[in-house]
């Protein structure tokens, strides 16, 4: 990942390109046997993740930018906050799995440009059946899917 994060230079346009919308999840390799997969994810100003879950480990690198992120912890039947904001900024890794805290909302941290950050998981992330959490702490399952034109995501059924 520290390699990956060294220069910006090796990600094409079309894996960097914010939506207006919403933030982008665009696949750029996923293991045949969907072990791992790599995806970058593109922040415009404004966007922001729901709470929610991976089930599987994660690494997350900060390719350009700046991203804020909150971790929860579910207790007593609700979510609630685990330490305070993190700001990840350009170079900046984090981990996520389901034995060292899986639950988090993330933003941009750029008020007016993008922010792209590097993802590995421990599966098929766009094809995973994960959940978005409330603020009361409902649980709501999703599969994320992928934003890419470029590379389909060939095992979605």
């Amino acid at each position: 990942m520290m390699d990956l994060l060294r220069n910006d230079c090796w990600l094409p346009d079309d894996f960097a390109r914010a939506d207006p919308e919403k933030y982008t999840q665009y696949l750029l390799h996923c293991d045949p046997l969907e072990r791992f997969s790599i995806v970058s994810f593109v922040w415009g100003p404004g966007h922001e993740t729901p709470i929610h879950d991976h089930t599987v480990w994660g690494l997350l690198g900060v390719l350009r930018g700046c991203e804020i992120s909150q971790r929860y912890v579910e207790c007593d039947g609700g979510l609630h906050t685990q330490g305070g904001l993190e700001h990840l900024e350009s170079g900046a890794i984090d981990m996520v799995s389901p034995t060292i805290g899986d639950i988090h909302k993330v933003r941009n941290g750029m008020k007016e440009r993008a922010s792209v950050s590097i993802h590995v998981y421990g599966g098929n992330i766009g094809r995973i059946s994960r959940h978005a959490f409330g603020n009361d702490g409902s649980r709501k399952d999703f599969v994320s899917g992928y934003s890419s034109p470029v590379i389909p995501n060939i095992w979605c059924r």
